[in-house]
């Protein structure tokens, strides 16, 4: 009986991976500072500004204030645990990116966890699934 190999992403895909990940972590570096937390943006946007910034940020809000954040993370994270595959692996890599930085932190650190240890799976071969 032969092992399978283990969910390793290639040099190629991991680069992918970095830029997916660093792109979801400035963006939300962002939204929180520039958009959430700046008290000039937030009098603004309170007080009737209609500007994409202003619908961005009340999107944002709404979706932390839910935990959509976390949730997609561990949503991923765990699918991505039973089955990895890569894009499901980016998909949770962007979403705890977000969570961590956009006040989802529990449940986004916990997907982070569960995304380390989809490394250890053996990855799903398509003959199986035939």
């Amino acid at each position: 009986m032969t092992s399978r190999p283990l969910f390793a992403p290639t040099a190629r895909q991991t680069n992918w991976l970095i830029l997916l990940g660093l792109l979801s972590l400035g963006y939300a570096l962002y939204l929180r500072y520039l958009a959430v937390e700046l008290s000039s943006v937030g009098l603004a946007c309170q007080g009737g500004l209609q500007t994409w910034l202003c619908a961005t940020r009340q999107f944002v809000m709404t979706l932390f204030n839910n935990s959509v954040f976390g949730w997609v993370a561990i949503g991923a994270a765990t699918i991505n645990l039973i089955r990895p595959t890569l894009p499901v692996f980016a998909l949770g890599l962007m979403a705890a990116a977000f969570g961590v930085v956009l006040y989802n932190v529990e449940l986004s650190a916990l997907a982070a966890a569960l995304l380390v240890l989809s490394f250890a799976r053996p990855v799903a071969i398509e003959s199986e699934l035939d």
